[in-house]
């Protein structure tokens, strides 16, 4: 992966899902956008799709049981609660991840990652009701593969899934272009696109 200039004090990106369990509900997935921008996130692009199957499998690939096991046969694993439990982890979260519309935003900020996944709260519904009931997934999860949001959990992550779901969004352009006018401002944010943009450039193009 071809490596990303950027400044010490560039702002950071990463990848933010709303899943379907929350986009078929417009009043969490309202209430999901608006933790984005009470939170100051600048959101970057924005924009609604049906997975495919074959993208989700894709995408998860790293559930799909431990690598360690790859040489055995099926039937050689039987005894392997590990390897089974993240298979079955694995086809669900695929199911329900093509099952219906999800949103995918590309957030910034200067502490991108670690912010959003602080807003999600942990991704166990039940852990997130305790220790984080405030959180997005505290108050709106529904199990633990149905727990409303996905985030990207470090910045090779978050440059692989950025590509995934905007592949015409060049990252090192927009730090070359976009990231320094949005992190010195002034910033105006278009409530009917969703987006943030520096004041006097009318906003990005299509991705």
């Amino acid at each position: 992966m071809t490596s990303i200039l950027r400044s010490p004090q560039a702002l950071q990106l990463t990848l933010a899902l709303i899943k379907p369990d929350a986009v078929a509900h417009p009043l969490i997935l309202e209430a999901v956008h608006q933790q984005i921008l009470n939170n100051k996130f600048l959101i970057v692009r924005m924009r609604e799709l049906l997975w495919r199957k074959e993208d989700c499998q894709k995408f998860y690939q790293e559930h799909e049981g431990s690598q360690k096991y790859k040489k055995f046969s099926w039937h050689q694993c039987l005894d392997e609660g590990t390897l089974f439990a993240g298979r079955f982890f694995y086809q669900r979260l695929v199911e329900f991840m093509a099952s219906g519309p999800i949103r995918a935003y590309i957030l910034a900020h200067k502490d991108a990652i670690q912010l959003w996944r602080t807003v999600m709260g942990p991704t166990r519904v039940f852990r997130a009701r305790h220790v984080a009931p405030d959180s997005i997934r505290g108050s709106f999860g529904l199990t633990d593969t149905r727990n409303t949001t996905h985030g990207s959990d470090s910045v090779v992550s978050a440059s692989r899934e950025i590509a995934a779901f905007f592949p015409n969004f060049s990252e090192q352009r927009w730090y070359e272009e976009e990231e320094p006018q949005l992190r010195c401002g002034p910033v105006c944010y278009n409530p009917e696109g969703g987006i943030h943009f520096a004041a006097g450039t009318g906003g990005p193009g299509p991705t």
